[in-house]
């Protein structure tokens, strides 16, 4: 079977091989290994594998490249008409070939795939929106036209819908989903948090605006003020850092709050292992990864309620669900569910077994019966 994938993710090479964003490729890995022959039309860039990246393991791979683009202002809006016509032929090429048409949204790349996927009603298709599917949350207007063409079964036929969380009133096409790290042998293996201070806490994920990754390093510091002995190590890097680091320096905070930039998998799961929690305040999500895996090793999730973050979290039962209006007030509802170590120790175990009812071996599984 061809599979042809559409994506905005940009890819690096090196060596002959073709790398991704680590997370995405681990995925993508899973989805090549039930086909003939893959072609991925996406952006390429120059630089060099970033650590968190991971090379596609398939050989039968061949990458489309095509120039990233942006509809934010009057040059990136110039840019993207001059290069659209070969981006569209490029696309569209690939799904006239292929068996299986299989897009990556939400993101720009995601909703010209969208729009060209109309012209091949009689393929097989599939599409896997990332985002938040909330129907009433608030987004760029391109996210909401690649889900109205999505949803919309007239114009998007053959196709299944793959979406975090089980929405209302939902046309036939579209389907919850998740997705997964760990395999099935990890599931073995039990995680038991001591409950005293110090505290761990982490962050993992882009340090950019939408994570939040300050309003985390401040909602751990005020829990200090407040007489919480907690630690917070954070991994990941982006336009964030910088003012993290002033931010550190300012309050004299480098042996409590530590920055490690992007690691390895293998890195960050020993973090989870180590941690009482996760916190990840994003303004939005689709199915939080970060999330999911700290809750696979018993660390506390302590989330903003978007998307399906609430329902992750068991309204509660598996971790602390925070309003993203109310993240001021976390630090003195932290100190409050400390003061409670066997109601921790059970919302911990709650996390983990809900977590690994999600894993690679059930993934996989999954995905051979959609392709």
């Amino acid at each position: 079977m061809r599979l042809a994938v559409i994506t905005h993710v940009v890819h690096t090479k090196k060596d002959e091989h073709i790398f991704g964003y680590g997370p995405y490729v681990r995925e993508m890995n899973m989805w090549f290994a039930q086909t003939t022959a893959v072609v991925i039309v996406a952006p390429l860039s120059n630089e060099t594998p970033d650590t968190i990246d991971l090379a596609y393991k398939t050989q039968k791979l061949s990458l489309q490249q095509i120039p990233e683009i942006s509809l934010k202002g009057i040059t990136n809006l110039i840019k993207t008409s001059i290069a659209l016509p070969g981006i569209l032929a490029k696309i569209s090429r690939a799904m006239h070939r292929a068996d299986h048409i299989h897009l990556r949204c939400p993101g720009n790349i995601g909703l010209l795939g969208c729009i060209v996927q109309i012209a091949f009603p009689k393929k097989k298709k599939t599409a896997k929106y990332a985002g938040n599917w909330d129907p009433d949350a608030k987004q760029p207007w391109s996210y909401k036209l690649q889900k109205a063409i999505l949803r919309n079964t007239f114009l998007t036929k053959n196709m299944q819908v793959l979406v975090y969380g089980d929405w209302p009133n939902q046309t036939r096409n579209i389907k919850p989903f998740f997705t997964a790290t760990y395999p099935e042998a990890e599931t073995k293996v039990t995680v038991v948090k001591n409950w005293s201070q110090p505290y761990k806490a982490v962050f993992v994920g882009t340090m950019g605006a939408n994570k939040r990754p300050l309003e985390t390093v401040i909602a751990v510091h005020k829990s200090q003020q407040l007489g919480v002995d907690i630690q917070l190590d954070v991994y990941g890097k982006g336009d964030e850092t910088a003012s993290i680091e002033d931010y550190i320096e300012e309050y004299g905070l480098s042996d409590s709050i530590k920055l490690y930039g992007n690691q390895p998998a293998a890195v960050v799961k020993e973090a989870y292992k180590n941690a009482h929690f996760a916190v990840l305040l994003s303004k939005s999500e689709g199915w939080p990864k970060a999330v999911a895996e700290a809750m696979f090793w018993g660390a506390i999730p302590i989330a903003t309620n978007v998307s399906c973050v609430s329902w992750m979290l068991g309204e509660g039962k598996r971790g602390l669900v925070v309003d993203t209006e109310g993240i001021d007030q976390l630090p003195e509802r932290w100190s409050r569910v400390l003061e409670d170590t066997e109601a921790l120790m059970v919302m911990s175990e709650n996390a983990q077994q809900w977590s690994r009812q999600y894993t690679t071996t059930s993934f996989e599984t999954v995905i051979k019966a959609l392709l």
